[in-house]
C-alpha cells in the first residue's frame, strides 16, 4: 500500500478536481501492474494497473488507495473493471466520500465475491488527497500556507527588502512545493513588491506551474505586470471587489485574465469563505498561499490554513522588520491556532518544516 501511495503522490497537483489514486496488482508475490491517476485526472489508477497486468490479474490482489468507483463518467467504473478482470481480492486504503461512491465501489467488489480489506494506510491516504476529501466534504480546497522567514519569523526588513532570505536549495524545494499544488495564491501587495512569475522552474517540470491567482481588491495591477501580460501562456484568476468598473475589467479580460468580482466582508476585506468556495466550484483541490502577510492573516483569521510549509533562514532581522502573519485579533492564548509537526528536512543553510493543523475540541 505504501508503494501504491508513492504512486498516487505522482499525480498531485496535476488531477484536479478527480483524487490522485494509486493502484499495484500482485500475484504470488510479484507486482504484475501498477498505475496513478493520469493528467487531467484520467484514466484512473486501477485502469493504468489493469492494463500492464493484461490477464495476470485473474486471481490477483489489488492495492487502491483509494475505493474504487461506481459511477459511470467519461470511463466506465473502476470497480466493474477489477470484477471483469478477474481480482480476486482488494486491499482499500480509504473509503471514497463522494455522493456518486460512498461505499458503493467496495459493495459492488463484494457482491462478485472478490474478498475486500479497508483502511490499510487510512492515515496516509488521507493525508495525500486531503484536498480532494475537503472539496467534497466542505466544499472547499485544502490550504497550504507557505511562509520563507528569518528565525524570528520575519519575511522582509524594514525597508521592504525581502530577496533572497532563503538560499537557493529552499526556493529550488519552493518550486517543487508549487508542482503539488493546483493553484497559487498571493496578495496584490506582494504581487506589486516583488513582480513574482508564479511559476515552477525547475528542470523537466516547466509544464507543471499551477494556476495564479491574485487576490486584488481594488484591481491595482498594472496591465504590463508579469501575471497579467502571461496571461495567455499561464492560467490566471484575479479576485476583486464588486462593483470594480466594467471598462477596467474588459482591460483584464482582453490580456487573457480571468477577474472574479466578490463582495467584501465586514472587516471590509474581500471574504475568504467566499473565494475558496468559488474555487472548490472551479475545481481546484489543492490551495498554495505564498503571500503576503495581510492574506496570511485573513486565512488564519478564518481557520483555513489546514498546512504550514515552513522554509526557515538561519537568520534574525528583528522586531522592525515585517512579520509573517500578520495580526488577527487574537486575545486569549486558548484562542491560538495549533499545528502538529509533520516532517523537517534541511535545505543546506536553511530548513524546511511542514506543519498539519490540528483540529479543535
Amino acid at each position: 500500500m505504501r508503494a501504491a501511495l508513492n504512486l498516487a503522490a505522482r499525480g498531485l497537483g496535476r488531477v484536479a478536481p478527480n483524487p490522485a489514486v494509486g493502484c499495484l496488482i500482485v500475484k504470488d508475490g510479484r507486482v504484475v501492474g501498477r498505475g496513478w491517476t493520469q493528467p487531467g485526472g484520467r484514466p484512473h489508477a486501477e485502469t493504468e494497473a489493469l492494463r500492464q497486468a493484461g490477464e495476470a490479474a485473474q486471481g490477483a490482489c489489488a492495492y487502491v488507495t483509494l475505493e474504487p468507483c461506481s459511477h459511470h463518467g467519461e470511463t466506465p467504473p473502476c470497480a466493474d473493471a477489477l470484477v471483469e478482470a478477474g481480482i480476486a481480492r482488494c486491499v482499500v486504503a480509504l473509503e471514497d466520500p463522494d455522493g456518486r461512491v460512498e461505499g458503493r465501489g467496495i459493495e459492488r467488489l463484494r457482491d462478485a465475491g472478490i474478498e475486500v480489506s479497508i483502511g490499510t494506510e487510512a492515515e496516509a491516504a488521507r493525508s495525500l488527497n486531503e484536498g480532494f476529501l475537503r472539496r467534497t466534504t466542505e466544499l472547499r480546497p485544502m490550504v497550504t500556507l507557505k511562509l520563507a522567514t528569518t528565525l524570528d519569523g520575519r519575511i522582509a526588513t524594514r525597508s521592504g527588502e525581502s530577496q533572497w532570505i532563503t538560499g537557493p536549495a529552499a526556493r529550488a524545494r519552493g518550486h517543487l512545493l508549487r508542482v503539488t499544488h493546483d493553484a497559487i495564491l498571493v496578495g496584490s501587495g506582494t504581487a506589486l513588491a516583488d513582480n513574482p512569475r508564479l511559476d515552477v522552474r525547475l528542470p523537466g517540470l516547466a509544464d507543471r506551474s499551477p494556476r495564479r491567482i491574485v487576490v486584488d481588491g481594488r484591481l491595482r495591477l498594472p496591465l504590463e505586470h508579469d501575471l497579467v501580460a502571461r496571461a495567455g501562456a499561464q492560467s490566471t484568476l484575479v479576485f476583486t471587489q464588486s462593483g470594480t468598473e466594467e471598462q477596467r475589467l474588459q482591460k483584464y479580460h482582453d490580456a487573457g485574465v480571468e477577474v472574479v468580482e466578490i463582495p467584501r466582508n465586514t472587516e471590509n476585506v474581500l471574504s475568504v469563505p467566499d473565494l475558496l468556495t468559488i474555487l472548490a466550484a472551479m475545481g481546484v483541490t489543492r490551495l498554495l498561499v505564498e503571500g503576503g502577510a495581510k492574506l496570511a492573516g485573513s486565512f488564519m483569521a478564518e481557520d483555513l490554513v489546514d498546512r504550514i510549509a515552513w522554509f526557515r533562514a538561519g537568520g534574525v532581522i528583528g522586531g522592525d522588520g515585517l512579520p509573517a502573519i500578520a495580526g488577527f485579533g487574537l486575545d486569549r492564548l486558548a484562542e491560538m491556532h495549533k499545528f502538529s509537526l509533520e516532517s523537517s528536512i534541511a535545505l543546506a543553510e536553511d530548513r524546511l518544516e511542514v506543519f498539519h493543523r490540528r483540529e479543535r475540541d
